[in-house]
């Protein structure tokens, strides 16, 4: 039986990432990485060939367990497991249909570009498997180290829900909300609804600390932005923190770029995620000293090592001294990624060299 939220030990103030979340300064700074239970380490191949499908290992809750803590495992550096799902679960709990195609991503059918939303069967059970793995990670978990859980943004899961995969600058979703905002924004609060719940779930079933993915910011006019990103993020915000006062939100509005200092004021989000593109100097700048900055390094940097891994991890510390601060990638770790400059990173952050 998966153990309840009441069965962990409350050890909050001995994990570097959430004292960082809470708005300590922390040296070396705390570190985890996007993606970083997946395809890159052998024993997570290994794992799903045996298994099969990635819809398999996500819903094989045992399976979906040792790859969160696959990483740790192997990094024992790293500060943060991070819950091993995908954002894609939300419109499949909706009630469209989810496919993973190689060599072409997810799927999702019927896309919702040319059907509304009362044409799906909702199954909210679909998630609930997700909650069984955070359970077991967390019964698992090193007591030093902090649990994360996730969820898509409303704006870029309903660009995958119109367009039926990922689209290219997120046009079909784009057009909707311009063409016919009233349907787009029943969409958003539907998502919307859905992820409250399933952030909600994943806290009570043992996540401290939860990210919202808004992978496809970067492609809306500030006027969209304000409407279908900061609006709903700051709807789930403060909702959650109703729920859950204590838990920290960090939101990752990926291509934000000068947008992010109105969507830090606004969203009341715990700390922000910056993707590869924001100079850090900029970011310490612009962004109030008091809240915790999380990135920024370009995963290819990662993935090319030498002095391009060693430049932009200076950097990066450099810019960040002195202000609350968690490492990670400016997005998710890619495929082709040595293991080596993994463990190369780790002693430039944890070494300070």
């Amino acid at each position: 039986m998966a153990p309840k939220p009441a069965d962990f030990p409350n050890t909050q103030a001995d994990k570097p990432l959430l004292a960082v979340l809470r708005g300590e300064r922390r040296g070396p700074p705390p570190i985890w990485m996007m993606r970083q239970a997946g395809r890159y380490l052998p024993e997570y191949r290994a794992l799903r060939e045996e298994k099969g499908s990635f819809l398999d290992l996500v819903y094989d809750t045992d399976a979906a367990a040792e790859i969160t803590l696959q990483p740790l495992k192997r990094f024992p550096e790293l500060d943060a497991a991070v819950l091993f799902a995908d954002i894609l679960l939300i419109p499949f709990a909706i009630g469209q249909n989810l496919t993973f195609v190689a060599g072409e991503g997810p799927h999702l059918t019927p896309p919702l570009a040319s059907t509304g939303l009362d044409q799906l069967t909702p199954f909210p059970a679909r998630l609930d498997p997700i909650y069984e793995t955070v359970s077991k990670v967390r019964s698992q978990l090193d007591p030093a180290k902090a649990l994360i859980g996730f969820a898509g943004s409303p704006w870029t899961v309903a660009t995958y829900m119109v367009a039926g995969q990922a689209s290219r600058q997120q046009s079909e979703a784009r057009q909707l909300a311009y063409q016919d905002p009233e349907r787009f924004a029943e969409l958003i609060e539907k998502v919307e609804q859905v992820t409250l719940e399933y952030l909600s779930k994943q806290i009570e079933a043992g996540a401290e600390a939860v990210q919202l993915f808004d992978s496809w910011a970067g492609s809306l006019a500030p006027a969209q932005f304000e409407q279908w990103v900061i609006a709903p993020t700051a709807r789930i915000v403060s909702a959650l923190k109703a729920r859950h006062l204590d838990v920290p939100v960090i939101g990752f509005p990926k291509g934000a770029g000068g947008k992010l200092a109105a969507y830090a004021l606004e969203t009341e989000v715990d700390a922000i995620g910056l993707d590869e593109t924001v100079d850090p100097v900029w970011a310490a700048r612009e962004v109030p000293r008091e809240m915790p900055l999380q990135g920024n390094l370009d995963p290819l940097a990662l993935l090319a090592g030498g002095d391009a891994l060693k430049s932009g991890v200076r950097r990066i510390l450099d810019a960040f001294d002195g202000r609350p601060h968690i490492f990670n990638l400016g997005h998710g770790i890619l495929q082709e990624t040595p293991i080596a400059h993994v463990d190369e990173l780790l002693k430039l952050v944890k070494g300070g060299k």
